[in-house]
């Protein structure tokens, strides 16, 4: 997480490619619950083109809402390694330094790290622990702010775009079936890609758990 005082950070920096993942992934599983429900409203042009009005208006809500949160969640992160900072800093001894420096590692890695490394982290972090910066919204959060209400936002837009398009209901209900499932999977593959597991792999799951999420969805009536 980057300091409050980085005003140079940049705007793919503030949304790392989880934080893209599952911001397009939300914003498509909304919108997919949503026209998932057009059956019950294609009695009536003008039921249909309200529902797609509340879809949109639903996402752009919680893109405010996600935003909002967003920025909070990146104050609390630094608010957390304020006090982790802190602490390695004001360990008496050498070995309560190291063993919260291990403690708070990424999982595994403590174990394969010797203790002469983790003796160096200490001492760095120690050296500065007066002049770390006290937690407080930066820049850079607006920026990742704005990149998730756009992404919530962005992801609805090509699942409700067929009902605008097309005039067959049962045609657009498909091809935006379609559009969601094919969102989907490419997210899910860009996903694999980045973390290793394997496009195709990780495409069909995420796939599969997002058609069960929007099944549920609609089952418990949202």
């Amino acid at each position: 997480m980057a300091t409050a005082d980085d005003a140079t950070q940049a705007h793919g920096d503030v949304l790392n490619p989880t934080d893209r993942f599952s911001e397009v992934v939300f914003g498509v599983v909304m919108a997919m619950t949503f026209t998932g429900t057009v059956s019950v409203a294609s009695g009536g042009e003008q039921n249909l083109h309200q529902l797609l009005y509340a879809a949109v208006g639903c996402n752009l809500a919680w893109g405010v809402v996600d935003a909002v949160m967003y920025v909070i969640t990146s104050v609390a992160d630094r608010g957390w390694t304020y006090r982790l900072v802190g602490a390695i800093g004001g360990a008496k001894e050498p070995d309560a330094g190291r063993r919260i420096v291990a403690e708070n590692l990424p999982g595994g890695l403590a174990d394969v790290l010797p203790t002469s490394v983790l003796e160096e982290i200490r001492t760095a972090i120690a050296a500065d622990a007066r002049n770390a910066p006290r937690p407080r919204v930066a820049r850079g959060d607006f920026a990742g702010a704005l990149g998730v209400f756009l992404l919530v936002v962005l992801g609805t837009l090509p699942v409700t775009l067929p009902f605008a398009l097309l005039s067959d209901v049962a045609l657009a209900m498909r091809v935006s079936q379609g559009i969601g499932l094919t969102m989907l999977f490419l997210s899910g593959s860009a996903l694999g890609h980045y973390a290793g597991f394997g496009t195709w792999r990780s495409g069909f799951a995420m796939l599969a758990i997002g058609v069960a999420l929007v099944s549920l969805v609609i089952a418990l009536g949202g």
